[in-house]
C-alpha cells in the first residue's frame, strides 16, 4: 500500500510537508494548488509553490512532492505543465476536487466536475504536453450536486492518460461533512486499469483498513488527519505488515509544533500566529491536551507570546 498526503490549501505548505515526511510513512506528498489562468506563470511561481524543485522535487526526509496545477483551460494549463517540466518535479497533480466558492467562481476546482469532457480535456491536454516519464495524476470528488456523472469522469480521465486517479468519496455538495462514500468508489475501480487512491474521513487506522475493504483501493490519502494524528501513517502502515507500533505521545508531538511555529515566525511573521494556531485545531482531536493549550494562547498575538508559552510544555 501507498500513503499519500494531501495538498490541502492554506496548511499544507513545504514546512508541513517537512516536518511530516520526517516523522513517516508517506510514500508522497502534493503541494497546494498553483492557480493557472491564461498566461504563462514565471518559473519563482512553481519555486514559491514547491521549494523541494530545487532539491529533487523531494522534501528532505526523501519524499517525492508532485506540484498541483488548478485551472480550466486546456491549453492553459498545458503551457504551464510544459514551464514546470523544465523545473524537472517528480510529478504533475491537476485539481478537480476543490470545493471553494471562490476557486468554482473563477472556473476552478470541483466546478469542472459537472462538464466530464473539460476534465478530460484537460488531463488530455496536460499528458500530450509534458514527457511520458513524468507522471500526470488527478484528484476529483465523487461528483458537483451528486454522483450521477462519476463514472463519466473517471473513465474520462483514464482516456486521457492520467497515470493514477485520486477520488476524494464525497460531492462538492457533501463538502467534507462525514461520511465519505467510499463504496462508491469501489463500483467504479473495477472498470479502471489505472491505479486508484482513496481519500476521506480517514481518521485512523480503522477507518483505512475500512475504506480499502469499501472502496476496493490499497492506496489511500490522508489529510486533516495527517495534522490530527502527526503519525498517523506510520501507524497505518504498520498496522498493514502486522508490525507493533506505538504512536507519539503528546511529549512527543510538542517539540515538533514548537518547531512549525518557529518556522513559520521566521518566513511569514504577521501570518504566523494564526497559522500555529490552526494547527491546534486539528491536533486537539487526537490530543486532549491541545485544546487546553489553545484555550491559553487563543488570545495571544505575538507568535514569540505563543511559541514561548509553547516551549514552557515542550
Amino acid at each position: 500500500m501507498r500513503l499519500i498526503l494531501a495538498p490541502m490549501e492554506g496548511v499544507m505548505d513545504h514546512i508541513m510537508r517537512d516536518l511530516l515526511t520526517r516523522i513517516g510513512g508517506y510514500d508522497r506528498c502534493v503541494t497546494e494548488f498553483v492557480r493557472v489562468s491564461r498566461e504563462k506563470l514565471p518559473p519563482r511561481v512553481f519555486y514559491r509553490a514547491c521549494p523541494e524543485l530545487r532539491h529533487g522535487g523531494k522534501t528532505p526526509a526523501g519524499t517525492p512532492v508532485y506540484v498541483q496545477l488548478l485551472g480550466g483551460i486546456p491549453d492553459c494549463m498545458a503551457r504551464n505543465a510544459q514551464v514546470l517540466e523544465n523545473l524537472k518535479p517528480q510529478g504533475i497533480d491537476l485539481n478537480f476536487g476543490c470545493p471553494s466558492k471562490v476557486v468554482n467562481n473563477s472556473d476552478g476546482g470541483s466546478i469542472l466536475l459537472r462538464e466530464p469532457q473539460r476534465v478530460h480535456d484537460i488531463v488530455k491536454a496536460v499528458r500530450t504536453a509534458v514527457s511520458t516519464h513524468i507522471p500526470v495524476t488527478a484528484k476529483i470528488r465523487l461528483g458537483f450536486d451528486d454522483g450521477s456523472l462519476f463514472e463519466d469522469i473517471v473513465l474520462g480521465v483514464e482516456a486521457a492518460g492520467a497515470t493514477e486517479l485520486c477520488i476524494h468519496a464525497r460531492t462538492k455538495q457533501h463538502g467534507y461533512k462525514p461520511p465519505a462514500y467510499w463504496s462508491e468508489i469501489g463500483k467504479v475501480k473495477p472498470k479502471l486499469r489505472i491505479p486508484v487512491i482513496a481519500n476521506g474521513e480517514i481518521w485512523s487506522a480503522e477507518n483505512a483498513l475500512q475504506a480499502q475493504a469499501d472502496s476496493g483501493c490499497q492506496d489511500l490519502m490522508l489529510g486533516r488527519s495527517a495534522l490530527s494524528f502527526p503519525d498517523l501513517a506510520r501507524v497505518i502502515k504498520a498496522q498493514h505488515h502486522g508490525e507493533t507500533y506505538t504512536p507519539m505521545t503528546w511529549d512527543e508531538i510538542l517539540p515538533i509544533v514548537l518547531e512549525y511555529a518557529h518556522s513559520f515566525e521566521e518566513r511569514a511573521p504577521v501570518r504566523a500566529s494564526g497559522y500555529i494556531k490552526q494547527w491546534f485545531t486539528y491536533l486537539y482531536r487526537q490530543y486532549p491536551e491541545a485544546e487546553s493549550t489553545f484555550q491559553q494562547i487563543k488570545s495571544m498575538k505575538l507568535p514569540s507570546e505563543i511559541r514561548a508559552h509553547i516551549g514552557k510544555n515542550a
